[in-house]
């Protein structure tokens, strides 16, 4: 707590006294001062005065920082942020749950529920407090849960459901819940991570949570959870009856009103709020009667509420005002759209409450015109005045604070510390705020190196001490100076220039697993297998075969006759590994079941990819036998700048510095691929290798494609190293000759320590004193000549690349040794599927996008690809929407005009970017999240998915609107093309299409270009299995042959029952999983998560595991078939047999001595390479088959007994899971 620094600023003159003239009850009161006094201004009232606070910002941004701010001074518990809706009030769309769980927490707060004090300060942006919301929000049930409590399961399903929560399979999002027998999944909007209730009958066993990325439980567990609903709007009965009733009344609104009329949410119903709901109210009526308002930069929230009223008023108009005035009785929607500000405070003053603004400057004398006052509400010249106006006769007062925000240092270090040294040396208080121990230790550390004493502080009771820098960890963004108090507060936001961390975007930790991908099948839909090619995807079904029941997947090929249906081959699912979706172009022909025809291209991509292996195995063997310089260990700076960075760092990102660091400190040079989408933090690893490269005395060059990504880069490294005495230099267009001249010449003598640029840094006239490690983001972009430069460069300097493109993880795992690769890939929790909408071009919808996007503070890309008309376009966009900064963006501009233009609309002096498809390569702007594409019917799907991909990458809802011309009929490809895409807004099946479809480029980029062709003919998955043979071959580790594939077929009841995992879907995945396990770990593992996801395995599936660890141990044994035939089972093949590591296994004389011995009666046919050995039975005369685990567990004891016979019995072999359950008295039996 800071309550020492509140306590110094609020003994200032003024502020003192505006204490006081709140504890009075004054209504009105103009305060004008720095921004950065805001905060102790309102903590001050919070302690002193003892009077709730609304305070109210221009933007949700400002919102966000000040409430963080105003946790640093008071603590968190007393502060509370008041979220607005990313939605308009009519816009057909509703807000995102967490918005609106969030919302519905405070307000519960204010209420006094929960028993949780009231918080002292809300924190709103104008748009929050300028919008009805539904009268009695804090009364909304939430279903809340308690471990070893009581809650019938299915009263639980029936709560959600009321809460507006969608029963899903697989739970992703917030707002979601799954139901799998004894378990529930809930993703509450307020939870960072969903929960996992697990009963016993109706008692609340266990609460825990799970990730999303992986389905599995972490070790954090809670005694109680709260599940706030996810509307605010619910559907009671009443609800549905005022719907029922307007039906018939309104013939445009009926499917709506019908739909909630029968109990169902739909989205975009809170624009009907005012037909459905009880009343409405403003945010002020539900805050404490003594409530005081503060407008912060009163002149921007006037603004800025003028421009939401005017755009909700025409959303009104375009969406509904057709169907809300046709019909028998009109509504009126209007109740629930943007009030205006100065009703919004009219109200609030005649209910009691105060209302006072934060000025950044003071109003100069008779400035404010001619029915306005200084607070910024306009009032017409004959209005009558009201009592709360009569206080304000004789003007609103007006304090001015005699403070003065300190100068922007940029980045300058050495003049803040300047500055803080005279300040000290005058006798006055000095205070330095950080955020994070890294940076306030070296703070300090600057500070004595000028000989200047200063002291780290945890926290602050009491006032700062003279003679000594406090340096206090904290949120505030700026400091300032008071002369009348002798006072300097300097804030990291004043030297860096930078805005504080976004706490938002704190990650919490998830485990590094195997990501769940539902494997979704359609009827129809491509698929391989290894043996037989491409088929389509018939059904799953069951069978019961002797007495066992099995699950298979039907694949159907083409006919072998003409004339004749297709033929059908029964995959049963244990070789499930055998098939793969087929990926890799346009619609495949079907193969024939056994043809030679899939023989051959399966042969003719062997061969390609032997090519490829032997290439990669080359270029490895070269670097190997390179020196390079092996880098030192961490230093203590090095710790300081990692501690200093201020977000959670992913466990993927944690894993891929290891990775870094230890390749930087061997002697062979580094050559590293790190990949991962835009936004999850490859920077930081660049940033954390060149400090490391940089202290150890060498040179760091940083390549990047665009001269908008040197900005970007620049400007993270240099804030980066602020207050470390490492100087980082850019290279690019934007800087005259004598700045480029000035930089090469201090790069040649060593001044510079790195540098950022574009590929002039591979020009012969750059020279190095002494480079060590060089950094490439996004390699695949530069040319062939570039690529020359760079392997030379290659050779003995160390050199980590950067690619947004995804490579394949199996990709990953092939190469593993020959191309070191690391992957980010932790699932964005944070992120909502793009709202994507495909329809005819309509101006008006333009427009209000536009609008929308502007009225949340976000950026407009709108893609027009034809360069001819795309000045039209732009200037249309201007006369439809004049207040928007247009600009436009496309490949034949002058490369100087073009980086001009994109570094406007990155540092937001452009709210509309007009360009062709340039923007879809890796271009990372979080505030732009509206896409409109003109004429999408001329482009390709996965372009679409691209350029899709360029919004919605924060924690904004993003918007895709892909039109085409309304007067012209589609191509059928158009239409199809489009009906996907719309489809496809989830972050699931059609973006997992794109995604393949930037796996194979990414591969292409790894492995060349030539091979599409290849991946065309087999299918991408199955190239990649044929990828990591070849190279495990050469390698050495494997045997260089097609692998057979497995059959066994026994009298097992192994499957997953319909009743355990209920959705096809999930149970395909499970399926696939278990077929392609490797090692008894995987299958433990896999237990886990079945017992973990899905409750208590059941025999039939721990059968299946039982199967699958079988399979292990025929593998070890070099089988390819054991089967039930007639009274025997079949062992095959007996000789010649090869282990999986290329070892031939025999059966020696011993063997078969032993064989005679233990198992009687076995036929071994020499001709067929097989044994037929007597199948086992209860008892020797008369006994029944044995079958299932125990049949299992006799074929274990055989495989070990005569084929594995020298394997070592330890435990945990494959074998042993299998074999050792039931003991020798079924090979006696059968003996």
């Amino acid at each position: 707590m800071l309550q020492g620094l509140i306590d110094t600023v609020c003994n200032d003159p003024a502020i003192a006294d505006a204490i006081e003239q709140a504890r009075a009850g004054v209504p009105a009161l103009d305060i004008a001062g720095p921004p950065a006094t805001r905060a102790f201004i309102t903590s001050g009232l919070v302690r002193r005065a003892g009077r709730p606070l609304l305070v109210v910002t221009s933007t949700f941004r400002e919102a966000e920082s000040l409430v963080d701010e105003l946790s640093s001074l008071l603590g968190d518990e007393e502060v509370a942020y008041y979220p607005a809706w990313e939605t308009l009030p009519h816009e057909r769309l509703s807000p995102n749950s967490d918005t609106v769980g969030h919302r519905l927490e405070v307000l519960r707060r204010i209420a006094g529920k929960d028993d949780l004090p009231a918080p002292s300060v809300v924190v709103a942006p104008i748009r929050s407090v300028l919008q009805p919301q539904v009268r009695g929000l804090a009364d909304l049930p939430v279903v809340k849960l308690r471990t070893a409590e009581d809650y019938d399961p299915s009263r639980l399903e029936a709560d959600l459901v009321a809460a507006a929560y969608s029963r899903v399979d697989l739970v992703e999002r917030r707002g979601e819940f799954a139901v799998r027998g004894g378990i529930v999944d809930i993703f509450a909007p307020t939870y960072s991570h969903p929960v996992r209730v697990d009963f016993f009958g109706d008692t609340i066993e266990d609460l825990r949570f799970f990730t999303v990325g992986d389905q599995r439980s972490t070790d954090e567990t809670v005694d109680e959870f709260v599940a706030a609903p996810c509307r605010e709007l619910l559907i009671t009965p009443e609800v549905q009856q005022r719907a029922a009733a307007l039906v018939d009344a309104h013939p445009e609104l009926s499917e709506m009103l019908e739909k909630i009329s029968q109990g169902q949410s739909v989205e975009g119903m809170e624009a009907l709020i005012p037909a459905l709901a009880d009343g409405v109210e403003l945010l002020v009526d539900v805050m404490a009667p003594e409530t005081l308002t503060l407008v912060c930069d009163p002149e921007l929230v006037r603004t800025r509420a003028a421009d939401l009223v005017r755009t909700s008023q025409e959303f009104l108009h375009a969406s509904w005002a057709a169907a809300a005035a046709g019909g028998k009785a009109p509504i009126d929607l209007a109740a629930s759209s943007y009030q205006e500000l100065a009703d919004v405070r009219q109200h609030s003053l005649d209910i009691g409450q105060g209302w006072w603004s934060l000025s950044a400057f003071a109003a100069a004398p008779d400035s404010a015109p001619q029915g306005e006052d200084p607070t910024g509400e306009s009032a017409s010249a004959g209005e009558s005045v009201s009592a709360a106006d009569a206080a304000f006769a004789g003007g609103i007062p007006e304090m001015i604070l005699d403070m003065e925000p300190l100068p922007g240092w940029r980045g300058d270090a050495e003049k803040a510390i300047a500055t803080m040294t005279d300040d000290l040396a005058r006798g006055w208080r000095v205070v330095s705020s950080v955020e994070g121990k890294g940076l306030a230790n070296r703070m300090a550390e600057m500070l004595r190196d000028h000989d200047t004493p200063a002291r780290v502080l945890d926290e602050l009771p009491d006032e700062p001490e003279p003679h000594v820098v406090s340096i206090i960890l904290s949120g505030l963004r700026h400091g300032f100076r008071a002369p009348d108090l002798k006072l300097t507060l300097v804030a990291a936001g004043d030297i860096t220039n930078q805005p504080n961390a976004d706490r938002s975007s704190r990650k919490m930790p998830t485990k590094r697993r195997n990501q769940v991908v539902p494997l979704e099948l359609k009827p129809g839909d491509p698929l391989v297998h290894e043996q037989h090619g491409v088929g389509r995807f018939v059904e799953m079904t069951q069978r019961t075969v002797a007495g066992a029941t099995r699950e298979y997947m039907v694949i159907e090929y083409a006919a072998s006759k003409r004339g004749q249906p297709g033929d059908r081959l029964y995959v049963p699912m244990d070789q499930l590994d055998q098939v793969t979706r087929y990926v890799g172009g346009e619609a495949p022909a079907l193969d024939k079941m056994g043809g030679a025809e899939w023989k051959h291209r399966k042969s003719r991509a062997r061969k390609a990819v032997r090519q490829v292996a032997a290439g990669l195995i080359k270029l490895y063997a070269a670097r190997q036998a390179s020196r390079g310089h092996a880098f030192s260990p961490d230093t203590p700076w090095q710790h300081e700048m990692e501690d200093a960075f201020r977000y959670e760092e992913t466990p993927d990102q944690l894993a891929c510095i290891t990775d870094v660091k230890h390749d930087m400190e061997q002697i062979v040079p580094m050559d590293r691929l790190i990949c991962g989408d835009v936004g999850y933090g490859k920077t930081e690893i660049a940033v954390r290798a060149a400090f490391k490269a940089v202290q150890d005395g060498k040179q760091v060059a940083v390549l990047v494609p665009t001269t908008l990504l040197v900005q970007q880069h620049y400007q993270t490294f240099a804030e980066r190293y602020s207050g470390f005495p490492v100087t980082v230099a850019q290279l690019s267009r934007f800087q005259t000759e004598k700045e480029v001249a000035t930089t090469l010449e201090e790069m040649a003598q060593g001044k510079v320590d790195v540098v950022i640029g574009t590929h002039r840094l591979l020009s012969s006239k750059v020279h190095y004193k002494d480079l060590g490690l060089v950094i490439i983001d996004e390699e695949q972009r530069f040319g062939v000549e570039h690529k020359e430069a760079l392997k030379k460069l290659r050779v003995n300097v160390d050199v980590l690349s950067m690619s947004a493109t995804p490579i394949p993880r199996t990709l990953e795992m092939a190469v593993t040794g020959i191309r070191e690769m690391s992957t980010i890939t932790t699932p964005p929790e944070e992120r909502h599927p793009v709202l994507t909408f495909a329809g005819p071009y309509d101006e008006g919808q333009v427009v209000a996008a536009i609008r929308r996007e502007m009225a949340r503070e976000g950026q407009v890309f709108l893609v027009h690809n034809r360069v001819a008309s795309i000045d039209r376009v732009a200037a249309r966009i201007r006369e439809m929407v004049p207040e928007a900064r247009v600009v436009t963006a496309h490949g034949q501009m002058s490369e100087k005009t073009l980086e001009k233009v994109m570094v406007d609309f990155w540092e937001r002096r452009a709210d509309v970017l007009v360009c062709t498809t340039i923007v879809e390569a890796g271009l990372d702007i979080p505030t732009a999240n509206t896409l409109i594409v003109d004429r999408a019917d001329h482009m390709g799907l996965s372009q679409m998915h691209q350029l899709r991909g360029r919004v919605g990458r924060s924690r904004e809802r993003g918007y895709a609107y892909f039109l085409y011309p309304g007067d012209r009929t589609l191509t059928t490809t158009a239409h199809d093309r489009l009906a996907a895409l719309a489809a496809n807004n989830e972050l699931g099946a059609g973006m997992a299409i794109a995604m393949k479809d930037l796996e194979i480029r990414g591969a292409g980029n790894l492995l060349g270009d030539e091979q599409s062709g290849h991946i065309a003919d087999v299918g991408f998955d199955l190239y990649l299995r044929l990828v990591g043979e070849a190279v495990a071959e050469f390698k050495g580790d494997g045997p260089g042959e097609e692998e057979k594939p497995m059959r066994i077929e026994l009298p097992v009841n192994a499957h997953l029952p319909e009743d355990y995992v209920e959705s096809e879907r999930l149970r395909l995945e499970m399926y696939k999983r278990i077929a392609e396990v490797t090692s008894t770990d995987d299958i433990e593992a896999l237990r886990g998560e079945l017992q973990d996801r899905y409750g208590p395995v059941p025999e039939q599936a721990e059968s299946l595991l039982t199967v699958a660890a079988f399979r292990l141990l025929c593998r070890q044994a070099g089988l390819t078939e054991v089967m039930s035939q007639g009274r025997s089972i079949r062992f095959a093949p007996i000789a010649g047999r090869r282990a999986p590591d290329g070892t031939e296994l025999s059966l020696p004389d011993s063997r078969r001595v032993r064989l005679d011995r233990l198992y009687p009666g076995t036929l071994v046919k020499n001709a067929a390479n097989l044994a037929l050995v007597p199948a086992p039975r209860t008892a020797k005369v008369g006994g029944q088959p044995i079958i299932g685990d125990e049949l299992i567990a006799w074929a274990s004891g055989f495989v070990r007994d005569i084929l594995l016979p020298d394997a070592p019995r330890r435990q945990g072999t494959a074998g042993n899971t299998a074999g050792d359950t039931v003991g020798a008295t079924a090979g006696a039996a059968a003996g």
